[in-house]
């Protein structure tokens, strides 16, 4: 038979061609070869990665006593416990003995097949990523009880593809050395429920006041729903929102089988009695301020420590009831007390702290009103006044500004004392003028005052905003008898095994002015009490403060002290809008007079020392002040240099005594020629050079005779400011009706 055409007859002996097979199926083969060499490799890696990782793995009674973060215990000045920040941890509970509802409340929300995968969830990990390609989005695959252990037991929170590589090899190793039991042990007693609980057994006494042993299936709902967002479930913070997010608990409980669809549909939240948070109270507002210091006082420590602090528990709750029981309705109120040597007795911050955490005491910046006055009448005493010099209650204005009195008429001739004692504006406005505006402002400086000072003239009045432990500050120096005085709330720190870290150490304050001086202005705040606006203020024993009230009844003040104990009330509304009624005789006073009671209860009555006892040039004549050679007299410039009246108002070289050091400014006698003291004020035109009076400032005025004297001493460190509520109000405007 012929072959067909174009077709050859095979040789006898030849071996037929191979068939090429299809590209398709060439790579397919390709890539189950190499894929499945991939996954060898991965889990050749990944096996030797877990049994490394497992072999270094603590044992489980180490991983029982590890915790996380830092443990403060806050101790009032007699070592009671006030609060407890940082991690709690309750008592460990063995798997026997937690409640089945919650271990089971657990699982249901956190890891519905944690019996059943390997410690990573593969079918988890697949719904994730398609999840992720069929909306676009990114992967959010839900980490298991075990990794999350992991997480919280050895790693960060940073989402990081490394951190999640470790996290699922640690749950995998974790998962070969430890059983499913001793993994949700781990768990359910380490976990973190929010407010510094740690464990199930911290979060049932912080929640409901009694041991996790004890859990209702409503409770352990809440407990179980916790886990993700701790604070936006927290019972404490929003118990309806902890019980709605614990109802969906239950349904997903009853959807894993853990109890039945009746029995989450019979489960009653109202019967859930959420415990009063322990230290959520006021004393919260004084740990606040006082624990940030630590920053600066210790080193980097890790360890849990213990904060002595200063803080006088009975004054503390006095000092609660009485703002609580005297602010008005709809406003708030804050009160701080010092001791002698600055320590902070008691602070209240706003009347609830639950609801409120901003600090009025320390942050709140407000218009002190006239108890501002006590600069004014600081600086007018400094520059030669006396309680008993005679001044003229009249109309008066000062560039076009007309201060009125509070009731709108005038004494006519009174002295210092009644003029300081009835709060009359016009008085402050004069001497304010005399003695220069920037002196009062130099002299609040002086006395501690670190927010903004305006020198405009209506600033005698209180226009310029303050805190309330400063001016606390300023009225505690008077009492210390001129010196400066430096609040502080923490005495010392130690280790929990005893070991001191830090301790206070006290330090002599700086002289601010004369002994005369706060003699006079001492005078004047006891009158102020006894016979004036502060009347209210009274305890039965010398007491001696001012009042302050600001335009609209804005802001009412009460500052004042008795028997070494200084303290500072305010109460106003965060927004700025008036309170009908409120003035700083009224409310503030009586707050003022029903804490004291209590503060000075066990101290001895001590009489104040308003006796003068003026120094040799200040007893002469008016008329003689301004004789003598001024070749003997120096004076200080803005800069605390000394300056010499034929330098032309150049600094000098400071005089040099016999042993060679040189002489700072002083308020007593100076060393010099003339025997019997400092010599009288020097010529105007000396003054002028000497301090700069000669310019347009308007803080910056003269005083009569040449009497005003301005020794400028460095303030603090401004404190940084907290920012305030919404809608509180800022630069409230003036008005001229404040006193």
């Amino acid at each position: 038979m012929a072959n067909p055409p174009g077709r050859r007859r095979p040789t006898r002996g030849a071996s037929p061609e191979p068939v090429q097979k299809p590209l398709w199926r060439r790579i397919v083969r390709a890539a189950l070869v190499w894929g499945t060499a991939l996954v060898l490799l991965a889990a050749i890696f990944l096996g030797t990665a877990v049994f490394f990782t497992m072999r270094e793995l603590p044992d489980y009674n180490a991983l029982k006593s590890s915790q996380n973060g830092q443990m403060i215990v806050v101790r009032a000045r007699d070592g009671r416990e006030l609060v407890s920040l940082g991690p709690s941890y309750g008592k460990w509970i063995p798997y026997a003995q937690i409640p089945t509802v919650m271990s089971g409340a657990i699982q249901a929300v956190e890891d519905r097949r944690f019996r059943e995968h390997p410690g990573v969830d593969p079918i988890g990990l697949m719904r994730a990523v398609y999840v992720s390609f069929t909306t676009g989005g990114r992967a959010k695959a839900t980490s298991t009880i075990t990794q999350q252990l992991a997480r919280n037991v050895f790693l960060n929170n940073s989402r990081s593809f490394t951190r999640k590589a470790r996290e699922m090899v640690l749950a995998l190793a974790l998962e070969r050395k430890f059983t499913k039991d001793e993994i949700l042990e781990l768990y359910l007693n380490k976990v973190y429920f929010g407010g510094g609980a740690y464990g199930i057994d911290a979060a049932s006494r912080k929640f409901f006041g009694h041991p996790a042993t004890e859990l209702s299936t409503a409770e352990a709902a809440i407990i179980a729903g916790l886990v993700k967002a701790p604070s936006n479930y927290s019972p404490t913070a929003d118990v309806e929102a902890a019980k709605q997010r614990g109802k969906v608990v239950l349904q997903l409980m009853a959807r894993s089988g853990v109890i039945s669809q009746a029995e989450a549909e019979s489960t009653d939240f109202s019967d859930v009695a959420v415990a009063r948070e322990k230290g959520q109270n006021s004393v919260r507002y004084f740990t606040d301020w006082a624990l940030p210091q630590l920053d600066v006082l210790l080193p980097e420590n890790k360890e849990p420590i213990e904060v002595w602090t200063t803080l006088d528990p009975a004054m503390q709750d006095a000092a609660t009831r009485a703002v609580d029981s005297n602010v008005p309705k709809g406003a708030q109120g804050a009160l701080v007390s010092l001791d002698r040597d600055g320590a902070v007795l008691a602070m209240v911050g706003g009347t609830d702290y639950v609801n409120s955490n901003y600090n009025r005491a320390t942050s709140a910046l407000r218009q002190p009103g006239s108890s501002w006055k006590l600069f004014v009448y600081l600086a007018a005493l400094e520059a030669g006044y006396k309680p008993d010099d005679r001044v003229v209650d009249e109309p008066v204005t000062i560039d076009g500004w007309s201060p009125k009195n509070d009731g709108r008429n005038f004494a006519g001739q009174i002295d210092i004392r009644t003029a300081f004692a009835y709060s009359k504006n016009t008085i402050a406005a004069q001497l304010g003028n005399e003695v220069g505006f920037g002196t009062v402002a130099s002299m609040a400086r002086r006395f501690g005052i670190s927010t903004p000072i305006n020198t405009k003239p209506a600033m005698v009045l209180g226009t310029s905003e303050v805190r309330v432990i400063d001016m606390t500050r300023a009225f505690a120096a008077i009492s210390a008898g001129g010196t400066s005085v430096e609040p502080y709330g923490i005495l010392k720190v130690t280790t929990t095994s005893g070991e001191l870290l830090y301790q206070h150490k006290s330090a002599q304050g700086q002289l601010l002015v004369p002994p005369h001086v706060a003699a006079g202005i001492t005078d004047l705040l006891q009158t102020a009490v006894a016979t004036g606006t502060g009347r209210a203020a009274q305890i039965g024993r010398p007491v001696a403060g001012k009042t302050g009230t600001t335009s609209s009844n804005k802001d009412g003040w009460f500052l004042g002290f008795s028997s070494g104990i200084t303290t500072g009330v305010w109460m106003g509304r965060d927004d700025a809008r008036p309170v009908p009624g409120l003035s700083g005789g009224h409310a503030p006073a009586r707050a003022f007079a029903d804490y004291m009671r209590v503060a000075v209860a066990k101290r001895p009555v001590e009489q104040f020392d308003t006796q003068l006892k003026l120094p040799e040039w200040q007893l002469e004549p008016d008329d003689e002040q301004l004789q003598g050679n001024p070749d003997d007299y120096y004076y200080t410039d803005e800069n605390g240099n000394l300056v010499r009246p034929e330098g032309g108002g150049q600094p000098a070289e400071p005089r040099q005594p016999d042993d060679g050091a040189p002489v700072p400014p002083d308020y007593g006698p100076q060393p010099g020629p003339q025997p019997g003291g400092a010599p009288p004020a020097a010529g105007r035109d000396f003054l002028d050079r000497a301090t700069g009076r000669g310019n347009d400032d308007p803080g910056l005025r003269p005083g009569a005779n040449g009497r005003g004297r301005m020794v400028p001493v460095p303030g603090p460190t401004p404190v940084p400011r907290q920012a305030p509520p919404r809608g509180y109000g800022q630069n409230q405007p003036y008005d001229p009706g404040q006193y």
